[in-house]
């Protein structure tokens, strides 16, 4: 019998580095089986002398260190089995290199593997260097998606305005995930999809290039762009025998982790993705043929994001969510101490989440807003309809995990998810799968089947895809 392919998936995310080797299983209800992950904390946030405090930047040393690391944890005879890698990593960010020295190839103990050398640091997409009196200076953009600092076209302005020597030093630029595909395949010139490609800004995902006449008029260095590809086609084959794989493997372009994500759980078109963790994504397929309105709108709840296939995810991002519940535990903790007693915020968590339970409705409303949102960064949160018989934990609980949820159908209704086809919901995230009661609201508030438990994973979705196309071209 042939071996059944096998993929490795790497994800670049802002704090770890994962990695995970996945195989083929016709007979398994999502295709794949698991074969071994390994994830690190990459650790490289780092203080420039010249960074302010505003700036956020991370050691690349550090993240392919890290890298190392994850693969180095996977079993050898798997690893020779890899007939294809998928990468996907965190949107927005930027770093640069000179083309053709970006890194090394070392004989190390015990795999082969690729050091960074002619790099600079990795500015992320926390970066806050461009206030908004100077994202106000910049060209407005010929693309649906508006810039905002963090964002790689917005740094590289920083930088023509601010350090222009520094920007001489280097010919290439990229996400952290087109750098480590390029160093992969010794590309000269890196490549990038269209989901990287729009999180920096200043490209137009109908025409699929970058706003060049704009850029060019405005002094931009261009030539720092990469070269677009479709996000699941190949960018290249390794160049070299990394760890135990073989030289020659094939490599993809590099994919954003929102999409890569949402790629992992969605197991049909019809499905919209439910992430409910620190903060709140859902995330829905647009129907084929979509193309969203030219014109950015800072002030719109739902953002529309290259997918695959020409296709578009349409995106609801609140920033108010487990983190909320968080905050409301540590306030009755704080009370508590406040009044000489002392209470385990877990105890606290669990107490809070069993009386919600028990307390089926609430007059009580909680807009639990107390970070704003990115259309509403002024919005506080507030509670009103308060009656002295809705006082009770269990009453306030109910009202607050309501809250979140109605405050998300607020930004993303399901009238509109029905017009865009959806007819199940995957959720995923930590907030939800151990809070009975949000699974309660979610239900009542989007009334269509809902599969909880899911694994939202980009490492996942990267090695998904690949798997996928290997699979396509060698049906006959």
């Amino acid at each position: 019998m042939a071996s059944r392919p096998v993929t490795l998936g790497i994800d670049l995310g802002t704090t770890s580095v994962k990695a995970a080797l996945l195989e083929a299983a016709p007979g398994h209800p999502s295709g794949f089986v698991v074969l071994a992950s390994c994830a690190r904390a990459s650790r490289a946030e780092t203080q420039s002398a010249a960074a302010g405090p505003q700036r956020r930047e991370q050691d690349v040393t550090r993240i392919i260190q890290a890298l190392n690391e994850c693969l180095d944890a996977l079993p050898r005879q798997q690893l020779q089995r890899v007939g294809a890698i998928g990468v996907s990593g965190q949107m927005h960010g930027i770093l640069f290199w000179k083309a053709g020295q970006g890194c090394e190839w070392t004989q190390g103990e015990p795999a082969r593997v690729f050091e960074p050398r002619a790099v600079s640091h990795l500015v992320t997409w926390q970066d806050g260097r461009c206030n908004s009196g100077f994202l106000g200076s910049l060209p407005k953009p010929a693309s649906h998606l508006s810039v905002a600092t963090g964002f790689g076209c917005a740094t590289i302005f920083w930088l023509l305005k601010n350090s222009p020597e520094f920007l001489k030093s280097y010919d290439a630029a990229g996400t952290i995930q087109d750098y480590v595909v390029a160093m992969l395949c010794g590309l000269p010139k890196p490549l990038m999809s269209d989901q990287n490609a729009a999180s920096w800004g200043y490209f137009n995902t109908q025409s699929q290039s970058w706003n060049l006449e704009i850029l060019e008029a405005a002094g931009f260095p261009v030539h720092l762009l990469p070269d677009i590809a479709e996000p699941g086609s190949m960018a290249g084959r390794t160049s070299h025998t990394w760890f135990e794989i073989p030289e020659g493997t094939q490599v993809g372009v590099a994919l954003g982790d929102l999409q890569a994500s949402v790629y992992s759980c969605m197991g049909q078109r019809t499905d919209a993705v439910l992430n409910i963790s620190t903060s709140v994504q859902l995330a829905a397929s647009m129907p084929v043929g979509f193309q969203p309105l030219q014109t950015p709108d800072p002030a719109a709840p739902v953002a529309f994001f290259p997918y695959f296939n020409r296709t578009y995810l349409g995106v609801a991002a609140s920033l108010n969510g487990g983190n909320v519940l968080a905050t409301f535990v540590h306030m009755l903790v704080q009370w508590m101490a406040d009044l000489g007693l002392e209470v385990e915020e877990s105890t606290v968590y669990s107490r809070m989440i069993q009386a919600a339970a028990q307390q089926k409705d609430t007059h009580l409303t909680i807009t639990p807003t107390v970070l704003g949102e990115r259309h509403l960064p002024d919005q506080l949160a507030s509670v009103t309809r308060i009656s002295s018989s809705d006082l009770s934990l269990g009453h306030v609980t109910r009202a607050l995990c309501r809250g979140i949820v109605q405050n998300l159908h607020s930004m993303l209704p399901f009238q509109q998810l029905k017009e865009w086809g959806v007819e199940r919901v995957m959720g995923s995230g930590t907030a939800l799968s151990r809070n009975e009661v949000l699974k309660q609201e979610v239900q009542r508030a989007f009334p269509l089947p809902v599969c909880f438990g899911q694994d939202v994973d980009a490492a996942f979705g990267a090695a998904l895809v690949m798997l996928r196309r290997d699979l396509s071209q060698k049906e006959p």
